[in-house]
């Protein structure tokens, strides 16, 4: 493993992993205009290493991210809080735009913009101790990082509009029978289940899995007719790979494929 440190944001290299580390503890891993900054130019590292599968994780026990800092905001006059919202709106497109998959690790205070981050990724592994919400109705604000949209996609309209219009929070329990969560652990292991479903996706064909990810993520806004125009199109750019070549040789072979970045 190697470790590049951004201050904000570390950039942990695993193989063919990558796990971006929020690292802000003693704020509770609050969201800063420098750190979205540096979360950005992360998830540029990501895609620039190849990874095969990106991990979101943080420092601290008490929090994943409980969204921006409202110290920093304090101060701010209506045209800070527009460029900040510049700055914050890529960090999350960031996240979202990834070619890879992204696994979300979430323990511990998960609200606002820390919850819309981890709405971003594709899957979201949780422990025991998450808490998750968007209280940004209580303090003069509507969810700006995808919430109303990534939120109501996975949980359905209802349920997200329960959760934005009271700013209420739910603990696993609620989460996970609600589907906010894919997986569930015990406290104190969520990195490493996540760490071990991104080390799953990445055995396989790295060009397969970006292209179900762009079926999956460009299809769901489509009608249904569209949307299997797009798969078709997955299906034959990752059907005249190499890796398509290399996956039917290895089976046939019995062996283990050897897939090209």
């Amino acid at each position: 493993m190697t470790l590049s440190t951004q201050s904000m944001v570390e950039v942990r290299t695993h193989e063919r992993l990558v796990e971006l580390v929020l690292n802000r503890p003693r704020a509770h891993n609050a969201l800063s205009t420098e750190m979205a900054q540096q979360l950005i130019r992360a998830c540029e590292t990501a895609v620039r290493e190849r990874a095969r599968a990106v991990v979101l994780t943080s420092a601290g026990e008490k929090a994943f991210c409980v969204g921006a800092d409202l110290k920093e905001r304090n101060g701010f006059t209506d045209d800070d809080l527009m460029r900040q919202r510049i700055v914050f709106r890529k960090a999350f497109q960031a996240v979202l735009e990834l070619p890879m998959p992204a696994v979300a690790a979430v323990h511990g205070y998960a609200l606002g913009g820390g919850f819309e981050i981890a709405l971003s990724c594709d899957l979201m592994v949780a422990d025991e101790s998450a808490v998750f919400g968007l209280p940004e109705v209580r303090v003069g604000l509507v969810p700006g990082g995808g919430g109303t949209q990534l939120l109501s996609r996975r949980i359905g309209s209802t349920r997200a509009s329960d959760l934005i219009f009271t700013g209420r929070r739910i603990d696993i329990e609620e989460a996970e029978r609600w589907g906010v969560v894919e997986r569930r652990c015990v406290a104190g292991q969520v990195r490493e289940q996540a760490l071990e479903l991104a080390a799953a996706i990445a055995e396989n064909s790295p060009t397969a899995v970006a292209n179900a990810k762009h079926a999956l993520t460009t299809g769901k806004h489509l009608p249904l007719p569209a949307a299997m125009d797009v798969e078709d199109a997955a299906w034959r750019a990752t059907a005249l790979s190499d890796d398509r070549r290399e996956g039917i040789a290895a089976f046939n072979a019995k062996r283990s494929p050897n897939w090209k970045d």
